[in-house]
């Protein structure tokens, strides 16, 4: 996105795209994204974020997943998200291979965190285990579907 300040990083700093492989790598208990691509390693510097991203996508796919969606925050004071928002989820649905509207993206301003001058972002995928394709049975969708465990009750 064009703006008058860029970010530092090894790569091409891309904090999205970043934080998507993390949340992809996460999800099946595999290295972090700085284990596998060092900053060390000279082959990364300035590379597009994207290669990270389609790497983490081949090891959840080798392990037997598929991607179903993807929830992301931006938190940044500038440059403004909304007027490159949908470009941006349509960018990460097809390196995902998803439809965009399983990508959320929310932006938050970082009033009162003291971190004016970063971007930070978040984000959390969720996985299915891909379906047998030797299944002939009728199963559920659900009894695939990786499912958090209920929350339990607040005690007041």
């Amino acid at each position: 996105m064009p703006h008058d300040k860029g970010l530092g990083g090894h790569s091409d700093g891309d904090v999205l795209l970043h934080a998507i492989t993390d949340a992809l790598l996460g999800a099946i208990a595999a290295p972090d994204i700085g284990a596998l691509f060092s900053p060390a390693d000279a082959k990364w510097k300035g590379a597009d974020s994207a290669v990270f991203v389609r790497e983490a996508l081949k090891r959840v796919r080798a392990a037997g997943y598929e991607v179903v969606n993807v929830d992301s925050t931006l938190i940044l004071a500038a440059p403004k998200i909304a007027p490159h928002a949908e470009a941006i989820r349509e960018h990460v649905a097809k390196l995902l291979g998803v439809a965009a509207d399983c990508v959320g993206l929310k932006a938050k301003t970082p009033e009162g965190m003291g971190t004016e001058n970063a971007a930070i972002a978040h984000a959390v995928v969720l996985i299915e285990a891909k379906k047998s394709t030797g299944d002939t049975e009728d199963t559920e969708d659900t009894e695939d579907r990786i499912v958090a465990p209920p929350l339990l009750p607040r005690k007041m």
